[in-house]
């Protein structure tokens, strides 16, 4: 009885055993493999000097990014997956991927960053073309503290920045949004004289505020929607930018790819940037126009500015707005737009009357292809405010 119990645990111990050996170990090189077949849609590619694999954790030892179209790599430094498991179609999903802190050198300048982290990554076993499943894909990108010193005095720093990427429903497309944080900029060290005067006469000694943007991409039509593109400065204002047009495909990121790796490969670099140059413009022409805005929101920089300049020459600030009211008509009658003309005309007047908010937009009533505004631009420049839609106001609620 004894001897059985004694052989049974033998072959569990050698079940054991078996299961943990290298066999059924995670293969680090196929990893990587899949990780550049899923970054080949973007034109980036990772390598390493060495894969080593413990348990879960995979580490890639000098590890290089290079993108297409770059002559030098961006080194990596050792970059830490934990959290490592295969899925049932050969491809990984990857908890956590942890990088090297950044401590780069010049003369006279040190950048440090802290914390770079990826997580909830999934690389595809295998490739789909024309789905999600051609990407790799993550749910956040995360970094801490970011300082820039100059001359051992911090000019520029923010407390981290974080990005978010999420799948639409049924696998339609992706949602993102992006934050960075706390951006500080040091502006008392600007050395050139009438610069420095300008600022230290608007009361700018330094930049507070944020940036932030979000906005989607739809898989079948490739329309791209920056709904928010934001810098948000205290004492300043916030300056928005929104963006929509389709058309930017999976198959448009392979053959922009395809058209940077031919330019790449030849060595007449006046060549390939002609060809280039081609290339793009084709692939412009398959893109649609949708809409774009720029909204600024005054945070009082209008008034200073307007002091500043009317001080400049010789007038106050009310005085200066006054006169430019009076200017703008005549420098925008050139441009032979008249319903444009009327409407630039009230949104100044409104605006330097009481700065609240400028906006200009372009909104067609239908999407508008490439090839169509490029050809009223070069044909009827005149036309183009009605062909994109394009209005002017100020302080819309």
């Amino acid at each position: 009885m004894m001897r059985t119990f004694h052989f049974r645990t033998l072959l569990a111990g050698a079940a054991f055993a078996a299961m943990a050996s290298p066999a059924f170990a995670l293969d680090g090189a196929d990893l990587l493999a899949k990780l550049n077949a899923a970054y080949a849609t973007s034109g980036v590619t990772v390598s390493s000097s060495n894969v080593a694999v413990d348990g879960s954790t995979v580490t890639l030892e000098g590890a290089e990014l290079k993108a297409a179209g770059s002559d030098k790599p961006i080194n990596l430094g050792t970059v830490t997956m934990d959290g490592v498991e295969e899925t049932g179609d050969g491809g990984y999903t990857i908890e956590t991927v942890s990088f090297e802190d950044v401590d780069v050198s010049e003369p006279d300048t040190t950048v440090t960053a802290k914390d770079l982290a990826i997580s909830g990554v999934s690389i595809p076993g295998k490739i789909v073309p024309g789905t999600l499943d051609s990407l790799m894909m993550y749910e956040s990108v995360t970094t801490g503290p970011i300082n820039v010193t100059a001359k051992g005095k911090e000019v520029f720093s923010m407390s981290g920045a974080e990005a978010n990427l999420s799948r639409m429903d049924d696998d339609a497309g992706l949602e993102f949004d992006a934050t960075l944080s706390d951006l500080k900029a040091d502006l008392s060290s600007v050395e050139d004289p009438k610069t420095k005067d300008a600022l230290n006469a608007l009361g700018i000694q330094s930049l507070d505020g944020e940036v932030t943007m979000s906005g989607s991409w739809e898989l079948a039509s490739g329309k791209l929607s920056v709904d928010e593109y934001a810098f948000d400065f205290k004492d300043i204002g916030r300056l928005n930018l929104s963006l929509a047009f389709s058309g930017y495909t999976l198959d448009f990121l392979k053959n922009m790819q395809e058209a940077l790796k031919t330019a790449e490969a030849n060595p007449n670099k006046e060549e390939a940037n002609a060809a280039m140059g081609m290339a793009m413009m084709g692939l412009v022409q398959q893109l649609t126009f949708n809409k774009a805005s720029v909204t600024f929101e005054d945070a009082s920089i209008t008034k200073r500015l307007l002091d500043y300049a009317g001080k400049e020459q010789g007038v106050t600030g009310d005085q200066l707005a006054q006169s430019l009211k009076g200017m703008v008509p005549l420098m925008i009658a050139q441009l032979n737009m008249p319903d444009l003309q009327n409407q630039i005309s009230a949104a100044v007047n409104t605006y330097l009357d009481d700065p609240k908010s400028l906006t200009i937009s372009a909104q067609p009533k239908d999407p508008v292809p490439f090839p169509m505004i490029m050809g009223a631009a070069m044909g009827a420049p005149q036309t183009i405010p009605q062909v994109l839609g394009v209005s002017v106001t100020a302080n819309a609620e």
